[in-house]
């Protein structure tokens, strides 16, 4: 896959200095500097990739040069693909939108939601109506993550250990289903557990576990062979290190170490994130990206219908709100002002107010080590970055890769 040279800029409206411009800026002020280990970044025009680079090493000062082959822990970028899977479903008639999260799962149908105080003094209410599938998509379902940090309901889920690396997806969306939803479903844009719940539902309507119904569906027949929720034995030796950047020191530290030593991935875990759980290359990823922006086919591989792609790739907030106008949540992937969200990832819906060039209806989202990805259907650029540094948030990395590569267009 992309085996060959990247296309002559040239051909595709590309200027080649200015592509050669992303890598260099990147090893001169984050790479030399020791702020990330290293950077890959990629840049295709109409399908054709005029810009693979991969900068640095493996781990910060030290270790192999990253290449094609090396394996990043993508986090977030999960969530378009379990999004995916979801409306893949939907096409098939066993899942809609407008249907009741306690449809599949019947503990939802006693959610309560919070109305004041913290702790064992948390007083609750009914929501104003049901979480819809809908919301789970839209992470307006009133769920959170416990790291936020900036509510009483969060503190509960670090209490009560959501997210625990020894249960089902379908377990802790049932213990997710015991705490109080931080508003009523529909009212606010809250990042959140939002899409392992969709992962847990499309396990229940597909009869699947969620990382079997990615090979056999989605990156199989896509030929991402190095995308999985975990790496076998004969590729762990490409997964790099990740680190973790203290917001109150600056300092960098190892967060998991790569290869085998890797604490979460040299094997199959039991709970396979749907928001957050798999690991994939460059170039895997690229080929999900394409597909998204062929219509939903690649390589005579029919995966969704366009017109559910492009229904996917719809605002589907309230109303036509952005994420600025409903997002109560202090954290997200990528920039608010501007951006509504669709199902699975953001959705520009005014360039001026993002402050970034760039076009309506681009379709992006990034993962909590320092991936990012954008498609922009109107230009037909897909760009990808990828590090591995936590939290994403620690630098504008992902704003300047995007300003550098725009400022490559030619025509």
């Amino acid at each position: 896959m992309f085996d060959h040279d990247p296309t002559d800029p040239h051909e595709v409206g590309l200027n080649p200095d200015r592509l050669a411009a992303i890598p260099e800026y990147f090893q001169t002020n984050y790479i030399d500097t020791g702020k990330v280990p290293c950077m890959a970044t990629l840049v295709s025009r109409g399908g054709e990739i005029a810009l693979e680079d991969y900068s640095g090493t493996t781990h910060l000062g030290s270790g192999e040069p990253i290449g094609p082959h090396t394996i990043f822990r993508m986090y977030s970028m999960t969530k378009p693909i379990t999004s995916l899977a979801a409306m893949m479903l939907f096409e098939e008639g066993k899942l809609r939108l407008d249907h009741d999260v306690s449809r599949y799962i019947p503990e939802f149908a006693d959610v309560m939601v919070y109305e004041s105080g913290e702790g064992d003094a948390i007083k609750t209410r009914k929501p104003d109506r049901p979480m819809k599938v809908l919301d789970l998509f839209t992470h307006t379902s009133g769920l959170t993550y416990g790291f936020m940090m900036q509510h009483p309901v969060d503190a509960l889920y670090r209490k009560e250990k959501i997210g625990r690396p020894d249960e089902t997806l379908l377990q802790m969306s049932k213990r997710l289903a015991k705490l109080p939803l931080q508003c009523s479903p529909g009212d606010e844009w809250w990042y959140s557990h939002s899409i392992d719940v969709l992962g847990a539902i499309v396990e229940i309507a597909s009869g699947m576990e969620l990382d079997a119904f990615f090979r056999e569906r989605i990156t199989g027949p896509l030929g991402m062979h190095d995308t999985d929720f975990w790496v076998p034995e004969d590729k762990i030796d490409r997964l790099m290190a990740c680190y973790q950047k203290d917001a109150q020191t600056g300092e960098t530290t190892l967060a998991d170490a790569a290869g085998a030593e890797s604490r979460l991935y040299a094997k199959r875990p039991t709970l396979l994130n749907g928001g957050g759980g798999l690991v994939s290359t460059m170039r895997d990823y690229h080929r999900f990206c394409l597909m998204i922006l062929r219509g939903g086919t690649l390589d005579g591989q029919r995966i969704i219908s366009p017109k559910t792609l492009e229904f996917m790739r719809q605002n589907h907030l309230p109303f036509g709100q952005t994420m600025r106008d409903m997002g109560k949540s202090m954290f997200t992937e990528v920039m608010a002002d501007g951006v509504g969200f669709g199902l699975g990832g953001s959705v520009v819906t005014d360039v001026v107010a993002g402050m970034q060039p760039g076009s309506e209806g681009t379709f992006s989202w990034g993962g909590l080590a320092s991936t990012y990805f954008w498609i922009d259907p109107e230009e037909e650029i897909i760009g990808i970055q990828a590090t591995q540094l936590m939290p994403s948030s620690s630098y504008p990395m992902r704003q300047q890769f995007q300003q550098l590569a725009y400022a490559a267009i030619d025509w």
